[in-house]
């Protein structure tokens, strides 16, 4: 079985700037992976070839058994869940819970249109339900709490039974309450033997869930550090990562980070 993603010293750059530099990485159907790094690391860059938006400048990217380059991105990106920032503010604030979920069998946003079978319903039902947000199927997805949003998103990128699941910064903008019950979905779904392989990105090691298995750390668009979390996830690493003297902790299968 090919791996999931496979890249081999993919660059990308734009005039004089070098966003992702000579990158190895190989992520395999069972792997939960994590990349870790400061603003401007390359983490979303990063993200963007794995969702097939974006094409190495050199290097190969493998993903689902394709090369890129060599195939029809839009027969490919179908394959792979998203969620983030820039995808969210694509969906309709008067659009219903149930067909934010539902319509990404047809790869759009909002309802026009198009028919579902009673296939799809069940299977965007289910998926609500897994996430803890079924109660708000009726509901317009402008007045959903940010921490909601994020659930109905997971559940949107959810819906085509993906591959390969990419979740760019899925904490970011919630407070505390709200992270840590979404940590506690997102470790749910780590768990679950028969989810996709996934990539989480994020800044903060607090928002790591407990059943990721490996790390990624980047800084100014090179790897760091890569391989199985508890061997990466060291305070010499992620020290280097973020140009600071940290202190890590490992409590209770939950990290934390703060300067010496």
């Amino acid at each position: 079985m090919a791996a999931v993603v496979d890249l081999a010293g993919v660059s990308i750059r734009r005039g004089e700037a070098t966003l992702l530099d000579d990158v190895d990485w190989t992520v395999e159907e069972s792997d939960r992976w994590v990349v870790v790094g400061p603003n401007g690391a390359g983490k979303t860059t990063l993200l963007q070839v794995l969702a097939a938006q974006l094409h190495p400048t050199t290097g190969v990217a493998g993903l689902l058994g394709e090369v890129l380059g060599t195939v029809d991105v839009f027969e490919l990106r179908p394959r792979i869940g998203v969620t983030s920032a820039a995808l969210a503010d694509r969906i309709p604030r008067s659009e219903r819970v149930h067909d934010v979920v539902v319509s990404a069998s047809y790869a759009v946003m909002g309802r026009w249109r198009e028919e579902y079978d009673q296939l799809d319903h069940e299977r965007a039902t289910e998926l609500l339900d897994q996430l803890r947000v079924a109660h708000l199927a009726e509901r317009t997805f402008g007045t959903l709490s940010e921490g909601e949003r994020k659930r109905v998103q997971i559940a949107r990128a959810l819906m085509t039974d993906p591959e390969l699941l990419l979740l760019d910064e899925p904490a970011a903008g919630l407070d505390l309450t709200g992270r840590e019950a979404l940590v506690r979905t997102l470790s749910e779904l780590a768990r679950d033997p028969y989810a996709p392989a996934s990539v989480l990105v994020t800044h903060h090691v607090e928002e790591i869930p407990q059943g990721i298995t490996h790390a990624l750390l980047l800084r100014q668009g090179r790897v760091v550090a890569a391989g199985p979390l508890e061997q990466t996830l060291t305070e010499q690493a992620m020290s280097e990562t973020f140009g600071i003297d940290l202190v890590l902790r490992h409590d209770d299968g939950r990290w934390s980070a703060r300067a010496r």
